[in-house]
């Protein structure tokens, strides 16, 4: 049996743009459904959402029935105890959040290996090797996992370039809200400060031609880092979409009482 093709991986190393969505309501049900909305990749978050390790795995069953989309897991932290547990479930690419320095994101490749080339602990009976039947799976299972590094404060701008040049590092992610507190606008996404850093970090990775992501809820901001050159951009969150739904649905029948 073969590794399956990480295709988020080889869409990010063609080139080609992906259009993601985020996942934070637990439940297969819901996960399905995103997973048929055309989508290129979805991301589980188990860092910003009642999501835990254990209910990464039926999320990612879920959406392996959809071979077009790819997920993606976020961890709670760079832990690697955590990224071996993922990884173990089949998770074959992490966006590890905050990330402050080049020896943080060398510690995050690190758990996605192993030895002699990093220190993630082996087990033989995973759903990663199909339970022992994928071929060679503990020399080549690097070369299917993905790993992106999440930049969000200031600190980590600053070390841009060290970060991104990490050998085993595929993409850089920034997050746009806990960036906007760091430069000191909480809440203010759409500070010109944070604009303008966000700006600078997308053309700063295109000049080492090191992909790079983000989530954006406004829709012409997301448009504009699109245009930027972003790689992957998500552009919406399940709870958010639903909350609006809803509450957009009962002004529309208050308005008649």
């Amino acid at each position: 049996m073969k590794n399956p093709k990480n295709l988020f991986k080889a869409a990010l190393k063609s080139g080609k743009h992906q259009l993601g969505i985020w996942n934070s309501i637990a439940g297969q049900p819901v996960t399905e459904y995103l997973a048929t909305c055309d989508f290129d990749w979805i991301l589980i978050d188990t860092e910003h959402a009642p999501v835990d390790v254990i209910d990464v795995l039926p999320a990612l069953q879920t959406i392996a029935a959809y071979p077009h989309v790819s997920a993606i897991v976020r961890p709670a932290i760079n832990d690697t105890v955590l990224i071996k547990r993922l990884l173990d479930l089949g998770a074959q690419t992490l966006l590890i959040p905050y990330v402050q320095s080049a020896d943080e994101a060398r510690a995050a490749v690190a758990a996605m290996r192993y030895p002699p080339s990093g220190v993630r602990g082996y087990a033989g009976m995973t759903r990663a090797s199909r339970f022992g039947k994928v071929e060679g799976y503990g020399t080549g299972a690097a070369d299917e996992l993905c790993l992106i590094v999440q930049i969000e404060t200031g600190t980590a701008l600053d070390q841009l370039e060290e970060i991104a040049r990490v050998e085993g590092v595929d993409g850089v992610f920034i997050g746009p809200a806990d960036l906007a507190a760091s430069l000191g606008h909480p809440g203010d996404l759409a500070h010109p400060d944070v604009v303008s850093a966000i700006e600078d970090a997308f053309r700063r990775l295109a000049a080492l031609g090191v992909p790079s992501g983000i989530l954006s809820l406004d829709r012409p901001f997301a448009k504009h880092c699109m245009s930027l050159g972003t790689a992957f951009t998500a552009v919406g969150i399940d709870l958010a979409l639903l909350g609006n739904a809803a509450m957009a649905l009962s002004e529309e029948f208050r308005s008649l009482e």
